[in-house]
């Protein structure tokens, strides 16, 4: 059991640490770790004691939230429209945003703010 709860959270940290690519990835990895020690823990000492079944349950819940946070991190799955609030520049006469993806600054039709 002991060993069984080692490799697992080994590899979940693992998992967690290597990927490169966006917050949904690594959210996915981390909560399926998560998800795989508790839910071990969890079905270990619960039911028929079957600590394998909760880790798989377990891991499949913390992934898939884990997932979905990292996509809202990532600006999808439903998150917040990104901040269009405008600004007027009293010499040019015009309105302009700031993209916080980018970092610069856009006129009110799209062309970037010099």
């Amino acid at each position: 059991m002991k060993t069984t709860m080692i490799a697992l959270m080994g590899v979940g940290v693992l998992a967690a640490a290597c990927t490169s690519t966006g917050n949904m990835e690594r959210n996915a990895a981390g909560g399926a770790a998560l998800g795989a020690v508790a839910g071990a823990v969890i079905g270990n000492n619960v039911g028929s004691g079957s600590a394998s079944t909760g880790a798989a349950i377990g891991a499949a819940i913390g992934g898939a939230a884990g997932a979905v946070k990292g996509c809202r991190e990532d600006g999808g799955c439903g998150a917040a429209e990104a901040n269009r609030r405008q600004y007027y520049d009293e010499r040019a006469r015009r309105y302009y945003y700031y993209d916080a993806r980018s970092g610069r600054y856009f006129w009110e039709n799209g062309a970037p703010r010099s």
